[in-house]
C-alpha cells in the first residue's frame, strides 16, 4: 500500500493556489478540468516530496463547505519552523497556533483547512516573538 494524496474541497481556486503555492511553498504537479462534471482537480506537493500530494477539488458550482474542522488537518515537516512561520506572517497568513515550543504551529487555508507545521528532528529552542504570541482563532 502506498499513500497517494489527500483531497480537500476549495471554494476559490485562485486564493487556494496563492495560499498553498505562493505562501506555503508547495508546487503544482498537474491540473485537470472536467467539463462534464463541472470541476477542476489540482495536485500539489512539496519540492522533493512529489509522492505525498494534496488534491484541491474545485467544484464550478458554488457550495458552502463550513469551517473544514471535520476534515482534521494536513501536516508538513519543515526544516526551520520559525523561518517558515515568519515567511507566512510576512505574506499575511495568520499563525493560529504559534510555535511557542519550537516544534509545532498551525495555520489555516482560505477554506479554513488546518495545516500543522512540525519542526524536523528536535524542537528549536523557544524564542521570541513566538513564546509570547497568543493563539488566534481556531486551529
Amino acid at each position: 500500500m502506498k499513500y497517494l494524496h489527500t483531497m480537500v474541497r476549495v471554494s476559490d481556486l485562485d486564493a487556494s493556489i496563492d495560499f498553498y503555492c505562493n505562501k506555503l511553498g508547495l508546487k503544482e504537479i498537474r491540473r485537470n478540468d472536467y467539463e462534464s462534471g463541472r470541476f477542476t482537480l489540482v495536485f500539489l506537493a512539496a519540492e522533493g516530496d512529489e509522492d505525498a500530494q494534496i488534491e484541491l477539488t474545485y467544484n464550478w458550482d458554488p457550495e458552502p463547505y463550513g469551517e473544514g474542522r471535520n476534515f482534521g488537518h494536513l501536516a508538513y515537516a519543515v526544516d526551520d519552523i520559525y523561518a517558515v512561520c515568519q515567511r507566512l506572517l510576512d505574506k499575511g497568513v495568520t499563525i493560529n497556533r504559534p510555535p511557542r515550543d519550537g516544534r509545532m504551529a498551525f495555520v489555516r487555508s482560505p477554506d479554513n483547512i488546518s495545516i500543522e507545521l512540525l519542526q524536523k528532528g528536535e524542537p528549536l529552542a523557544p524564542s521570541e516573538p513566538w513564546i509570547s504570541m497568543e493563539n488566534t482563532g481556531k486551529w
